[in-house]
């Protein structure tokens, strides 16, 4: 799989196509995968009756015309909201996608609808979708093309030992930062890729010294959320695999301008 690959440089659509069309829908993905990005990142939660669903937040208040937590709600009362209700590119002035049927979709759905290679990387929002999600892949048959990640540990911690690629924990990216940098070894990690912002409440990470002690661990690296071409080709001459975008498009064009050592 591209995503684990220690060679390659991933361009991969965060929540879909998120800087043009409504984050974790099926029209967001799908205009991803159009553009032609190496995989798609995206969030999952469960319903009250237990439906796992695409959902970055705990409520439903920023991205959809209703309310609410989603754990509180049947899908089936989460699916009459209009998905693209609050999606604007101009500070509130014009919203594209109001009334144009995006709802919240369903992982069984989207799965259906992408490519049947496409890799993915799927964020566990709560612990509560663990078991929902594990269900979803080993029905699908998804193991060889997903990395599932969380910040929490508790939820990616009951999938161990089930043969998948997970992300580290945000726990076991605080434990690198030192080590790294003193460029002691690491013992061997649990998960296969670490999934990590450039910077941590406005601070620096040493991005570069995670990099090279994760080359040494064989563990790919995957930086959110970068949308500017100019980063994203600094980042990857600091020795990072992945570069996840809210606007694939740009980043795309940089890696084709970009000579590879």
């Amino acid at each position: 799989m591209i995503l684990l690959d220690p060679s390659a440089h991933p361009v991969i659509g965060h929540r879909g196509n998120r800087a043009h069309a409504p984050e974790n829908t099926l029209e967001s993905l799908q205009e991803a995968v159009a553009l032609g990005v190496d995989a798609v990142e995206f969030d999952v939660q469960v319903s009250s009756d237990g439906v796992l669903l695409l959902m970055h937040d705990v409520t439903i208040d920023r991205t959809t015309s209703g309310a609410g937590a989603v754990a509180t709600q049947t899908f089936d009362a989460l699916r009459r909201h209009d998905a693209g209700a609050r999606f604007t590119t101009d500070g509130g002035r014009t919203f594209p996608w109001r009334d144009r049927r995006v709802v919240i979709p369903r992982f069984d759905d989207v799965v259906d609808a992408l490519p049947r290679t496409l890799p993915m990387i799927v964020e566990l929002k709560t612990p509560a979708a663990s078991a929902a999600l594990h269900a979803a892949i080993v029905r699908h048959g998804l193991q060889q093309r997903v990395i599932v990640a969380g910040f929490e540990a508790a939820s990616t911690l009951p999938l161990r030992g089930h043969g998948l690629a997970l992300g580290a924990s945000t726990t076991d990216v605080v434990k690198l930062l030192l080590p790294s940098l003193l460029r002691r070894p690491i013992r061997t990690p649990w998960y296969q890729a670490l999934c990590i912002p450039p910077t941590h409440h406005g601070i620096p990470l040493p991005i570069a010294a995670i990099a090279r002690a994760m080359r040494a661990s064989a563990v790919a690296m995957h930086i959110w959320t970068v949308n500017e071409p100019a980063k994203a080709r600094r980042l990857w001459a600091a020795g990072v695999q992945g570069i996840i975008s809210d606007d694939p498009a740009s980043i795309l064009a940089a890696r084709a301008g970009t000579a590879f050592v």
